[in-house]
C-alpha cells in the first residue's frame, strides 16, 4: 500500500484511504486488489457511480443473467401449469 493510504474498520465496514489523481482529463481512483478481489471487479468491469447526500459510491454493476443461467434454476417444483389461452388464433387474452 502506498503512502498516505490506510485500512481501518468502521462499524463492520471496510473503510480505505486513497488518492484522486488525474487520468487525462478525468479524475481516477485506484481500487486495491484486495478489494477488487473480494468483490470480483476486474479491468473492463462495469461499476454504477451514485451520487447521493455528499457522497460517492461504486458498486460493481449487476450483469444480466444470461437465459442458460436463468433457465438452469427452473425446477419441477417452481414451475406452473400450463394456461389454456383458448382456440388458437381466438385466444381469450
Amino acid at each position: 500500500m502506498k503512502s498516505g493510504e490506510g485500512t481501518k474498520q468502521e462499524k463492520g465496514e471496510v473503510v480505505m484511504t486513497t488518492k484522486v489523481q488525474k487520468w487525462g482529463n478525468s479524475l481516477a481512483v485506484r481500487i486495491p486488489s484486495q478489494i477488487a478481489e473480494q468483490l470480483q471487479i476486474r479491468q473492463g468491469s462495469e461499476m454504477e457511480i451514485v451520487v447521493a447526500n455528499g457522497a460517492i459510491t461504486f458498486r460493481p454493476k449487476k450483469k444480466k443473467p444470461a437465459l442458460d443461467e436463468l433457465l438452469a434454476k427452473v425446477t419441477p417444483e417452481n414451475r406452473h401449469n400450463e394456461i389454456d389461452l383458448g382456440v388458437e388464433g381466438n385466444e381469450l387474452i
